[in-house]
């Protein structure tokens, strides 16, 4: 029955893909950029939902006095930012046009990203802890880049929608109970969802080899960056439950990698 509910999942998803194709954010021929991406939702819904939600973010963060505390700080991400952003060009034209920003949150996470049009936002916790480098900052700053540059989320939204029209399609073809329903949508979740997720962070991860490469910092401060992202979380669950890889699975594609991007460092 599992088996059965994946297959009529997965059908009914493939024939809302076919419906309406696929196309891809990015420029094609570039490491991390072939990919064909369904794309659903447009780009102006995204970037205003993002829009709002960082909006949110800023004010909820400046009202309590943890916006941008440490001004060398900011100001040290603000550099390695004004070398990376010019390297995204090569991979969308537009991104010249984007309104890039740097800030900071004064907080103990772990934890940094980049929001639709180049919103960038790193928490003090994850640059104190790990005490990192301006080059392992550049690795995390390049995949949160990539993941904006490639519009992951996006995608992710348009994959979930995609997925929830196969499901009631696939209920109302085969008369799914309620039950076998939500059995269904587990199977979705980890037959295509998770899977699709690991997908983009293995893409943002090679994207942001490259930016950092290109931007004039040793890719294999990536391999140092995720050995300390390895001993900091413990317990990292199993990779098919997981939407990011594994963090030895991560390293070892990464190492791989690096033989591609280092002529871009050394030039």
């Amino acid at each position: 029955m599992k088996n059965f509910l994946i297959r009529s999942t997965l059908a009914a998803s493939l024939s809302v893909m076919a419906l309406t194709g696929c196309s891809s954010t990015t420029n094609s021929g570039l490491i991390g950029s072939d990919r064909q991406q369904l794309l659903l939702v447009s780009s102006d819904q995204v970037l205003q939902m993002s829009a709002q939600s960082y909006n949110q973010l800023l004010q909820e963060a400046s009202k309590q006095k943890v916006l941008d505390t440490n001004a060398a700080q900011l100001a040290r991400l603000n550099s390695i930012a004004r070398k990376l952003i010019p390297q995204a060009e090569a991979y969308r034209g537009d991104a010249k046009n984007w309104q890039w920003e740097v800030h900071t949150i004064n907080s103990p996470e772990l934890n940094a990203f980049v929001l639709p049009g180049g919103k960038i936002m790193f928490y003090s916790g994850i640059i104190d802890k790990l005490k990192l480098t301006d080059a392992e900052i550049a690795a995390i700053m390049g995949h949160e880049m990539a993941h904006a540059l490639r519009e992951h989320a996006r995608e992710r939204m348009s994959s979930q929608y995609a997925t929830q029209t196969g499901i009631g399609l696939a209920a109302s073809i085969f008369g799914l109970s309620q039950g076998q329903a939500e059995l269904a949508n587990i199977a979705g979740d980890l037959g295509i969802a998770r899977p699709h997720s690991r997908t983009q962070e293995s893409e943002a991860d090679q994207i942001g080899l490259v930016l950092m490469a290109k931007a004039g910092y040793d890719p294999n401060a990536a391999i140092s960056l995720w050995k300390k992202m390895q001993a900091a979380s413990q317990g990292e669950p199993p990779q098919f439950l997981s939407t990011h890889p594994s963090s030895s699975s991560r390293i070892a594609t990464l190492q791989a990698l690096i033989p591609q991007v280092m002529p871009y460092y050394k030039k």
